[in-house]
């Protein structure tokens, strides 16, 4: 617990326990469930915490108000691991008032089955205000961003923008804003990639306002440069623009020749002058990295093994989630191995092709087994293929 203003504290928690978010996306470091309190005429609790830190939050909480009680809770985003202490507070403090998005209401009752909580509830709408007494709350609709009762909350007297899950990274509150986009990518491909639309809308919602600081449900406060730094890669993810020039060489590999054509790939291509090359290995490495690796570059080559004549699976995992997060706007070279039948460039090509705007680069090559030093041409090929404009 800290303060970030005057008037505004920090009561979120870090849960270093947390390993696996979402079940599926490995935070190594653990995650912060992020959550502030504007302490004022009225007071104003800005979203609550996860299950797991619930007894940690309401503490925070408590020694925030200091034996005052709590007008508000603003509720910016209703999935559990920030609202899940939405009826814990409000039988704390019965005078409390939710504020929250007419979507958010509809939906409490799903993962709420107080029935007094509607009672309690105050919808507002994009443009809405609340005053506190010096500080006045401004609403702003964000639909999408990632689920559809998301809002945000600008503070005008401070110029404080509460952002729900955007502008949040994987880790804890601890780890500081230091190298802030590493993870900050990895959680925007992969928790908001699909939803580069309503991110841009916010985004120029946004660009009208006088911000100073962005408090996020997820990650740091950011402030001046990495603020200024954050806002520039958001527009850039949001239009699903090129990050960063290069190639991205993502193989999944059965007994390791596939692995070994890639090395020679990646080796080929910075002879050739490619700025940059990242390669994943789609069997050991983490997803939700090469997820966010094939967006931030503007080319990628699969390579992947031929297995029960189609791909092996590893690859078709990463190319469904690439297409459930909406890729698109890339050029891509594909390479098969196959011993008797090869068979994965037919499964991934079509999987590719239905993306959009998505180029598949020619050749497309064929191993057999092991690299050969008669395969190299065809790999030369699909460099010089690749790394044209």
């Amino acid at each position: 617990m800290f303060d970030i203003t005057t008037d505004v504290c920090y009561i979120g928690v870090d849960d270093p326990s947390q390993q696996l978010f979402e079940s599926q996306y490995h935070t190594p470091d653990g995650m912060c469930y992020n959550s502030y309190i504007i302490i004022d005429e009225k007071i104003a609790v800005m979203d609550t915490s996860d299950s797991r830190t619930l007894g940690e939050w309401k503490q925070n909480l408590a020694a925030a108000l200091d034996g005052r009680t709590p007008d508000y809770l603003i509720v910016h985003h209703l999935e559990p691991d920030h609202a899940s202490g939405i009826a814990e507070v409000c039988d704390l403090y019965p005078t409390l008032q939710i504020v929250c998005s007419a979507k958010a209401k509809q939906m409490m009752p799903q993962y709420f089955e107080d029935s007094t909580l509607e009672s309690r509830t105050l919808t507002v709408k994009e443009g809405d205000t609340l005053s506190l007494g010096r500080h006045t709350l401004r609403f702003i609709m964000a639909p999408m961003v990632h689920w559809p009762e998301v809002m945000v909350t600008y503070d005008e007297a401070d110029r404080l923008l509460f952002s729900a899950d955007g502008f949040g990274k994987f880790g804890v509150y601890a780890a500081g804003a230091d190298d802030w986009a590493c993870e900050a990518r990895r959680y925007y491909f992969n928790i908001c990639g699909k939803y580069g639309t309503p991110v841009s809308t916010l985004l120029k919602k946004a660009a009208a306002l006088d911000i100073q600081k962005i408090l996020p449900l997820h990650g740091p406060v950011l402030e001046g440069e990495q603020l200024a730094e954050a806002l520039r890669l958001y527009t850039i993810w949001s239009a699903y623009d090129v990050e960063t020039e290069g190639v991205f060489i993502a193989h999944a590999s059965i007994h390791g020749n596939t692995a070994a054509a890639a090395g020679r790939l990646a080796e080929i291509l910075r002879a050739k002058g490619c700025p940059k090359v990242a390669v994943s290995d789609l069997c050991r490495d983490d997803l939700g990295e090469a997820i966010e690796d094939a967006f931030r570059y503007g080319k990628m080559i699969c390579m992947a093994s031929s297995y029960d004549a189609g791909v092996f699976p590893p690859m078709y995992d990463f190319l469904h989630h690439l297409d459930i997060k909406a890729y698109q706007r890339r050029r891509v070279g594909l390479v098969e191995n196959g011993s008797w039948a090869p068979s994965a460039a037919k499964t991934m090509r079509p999987m590719l092709e239905t993306m959009k705007q998505v180029e598949v680069v020619e050749p497309v090559v064929t191993l057999r087994g092991r690299m050969k030093d008669a395969d190299i041409p065809q790999l030369e090929a699909l460099a010089e293929g690749i790394l044209k404009c």
